[in-house]
């Protein structure tokens, strides 16, 4: 039997912050989204922690108004969804999505679930997530022992209660788990990349982590279900969109170079095909979307 405490080099002990919604990173116009919709975040238990970061809940009520498109830079992770809409209702294990994600808020809605660590969903079922990277299945093709938990679930009003009882699920079999030093040293490799800017190549990553290139893809494969480079490359993407909403660079050029990017024009290409506008004409709706805040 292990405990949270073996996982401590690479899993935080101090609580999993809670951004405001309005400048969570991976969000996508984030103030715009915020007046169409409300977002919970709660922290992973001290044992589902080991594999999870944190719970998130989304509501919508738009009834008499026009459908919301809701844009994400998704994490390189998978989330374990508990949904109820007009047009569906149900449990899923949701891979690692590769593209923007899309969702249209209409009528009246609701989304909770779990994000689990980079890596962390592999190591907790033993599966190589790859196999539905940019999909969806049932929770219960994944973990057939969950068979319930989706009605349960739903069937509670607050957040906290909907926490509790996904925490009583996952909790004894995350305590039984073995360590896996594989895992460990993914959430390591992962940390870095997220919060070390310099890091833009795989090659630097493979020099700071004294791992060869085909090791590190291996273990990519296996429990992250996308590649290195891709994943370098999400972060900064992420981390250029937070910056341009938040309205804080004032030189483009200069906003490029520090994300790794070899120049300007390299990062308005690649942030256009996946955000889908050019970064100075997201900037301006963000500036637009803050402006009618306060009218």
């Amino acid at each position: 039997m292990t405990s949270a405490g073996e996982y401590a080099e690479a899993v935080a002990p101090e609580p999993i912050p809670v951004p405001p919604p309005e400048v969570a990173k991976g969000i996508l116009h984030p103030r715009e989204q915020a007046r169409h919709r409300t977002l919970v975040r709660l922290p992973a238990g001290p044992e589902t922690g080991r594999f999870a970061e944190w719970y998130w809940a989304v509501r919508w009520d738009l009834r008499g108004r026009p459908p919301y498109v809701a844009e994400v830079l998704p994490f390189p992770c998978v989330n374990v969804t508990f949904e109820r809409t007009h047009t569906r209702c149900g449990g899923w294990v949701n891979g690692v999505c590769t593209t923007k994600f899309t969702r249209e808020l209409a009528g009246e809605g609701e989304t909770f679930a779990l994000k689990f660590r980079v890596g962390g969903f592999g190591a907790f079922t033993g599966r190589e997530v790859g196999s539905f990277r940019d999909g969806a299945v049932e929770i219960t093709e994944v973990l057939p022992e969950a068979a319930g938990l989706t009605e349960k679930v739903l069937s509670a009003s607050a957040p906290e209660q909907r926490r509790d009882i996904v925490e009583e699920f996952f909790t004894e079999a995350a305590r039984r788990a073995p360590v896996d030093e594989s895992y460990l040293l993914v959430l390591r490799i992962v940390a870095r990349m997220e919060s070390d800017r310099d890091l833009t190549r795989v090659d630097q990553v493979t020099e700071r982590f004294d791992i060869p290139i085909r090791t590190l893809q291996r273990l990519f494969r296996r429990y992250v279900g996308a590649g290195p480079k891709w994943v370098l490359r999400r972060y900064r993407l992420q981390d250029g969109a937070q910056l341009l909403a938040d309205g804080r660079p004032a030189d483009l050029a200069a906003l490029a170079l520090d994300l790794g990017y070899f120049d300007q024009a390299h990062f308005s290409r690649e942030f256009a095909k996946e955000v889908g506008m050019a970064p100075l004409e997201y900037a301006r709706a963000a500036v637009v979307s803050e402006s009618s805040r306060h009218t």
